[in-house]
């Protein structure tokens, strides 16, 4: 996660990620971290159902900025997403989610 935050950052100062899609990005970014911390919160209270729920709403937050970063033209960015998108899908596999 780090080096797509690194990778952001660089690519901060160019046109490309003022364009609306590239907000709609970062904001796909956004949610789905708000989405894991959700998912360790209810892992810590044992509520395995809203784990799997909120890691699969993580996943498809994931799949969505992948989409917008590809049509804004952030490609990179895009690729580094497939590292979270496989880092959820491991969370999913530990609780059994699938």
């Amino acid at each position: 996660m780090c080096s797509l935050t690194a990778a952001l950052t660089a690519t901060a100062a160019t046109p490309s990620l003022a364009q609306p899609v590239c907000v709609g990005a970062q904001r796909k970014l956004d949610e789905a971290a708000a989405l894991r911390f959700q998912a360790r919160q209810d892992a810590r209270i044992g509520d395995r159902d809203r784990v799997c729920d909120a890691l699969g709403d993580a996943e498809d937050r994931y799949e969505d900025a992948r989409d917008r970063f590809d049509d804004c033209g952030l490609g990179l960015a895009a690729i580094d997403l497939r590292g979270a998108v496989r880092s959820v899908r491991l969370e999913k596999r530990s609780f059994r989610c699938d």
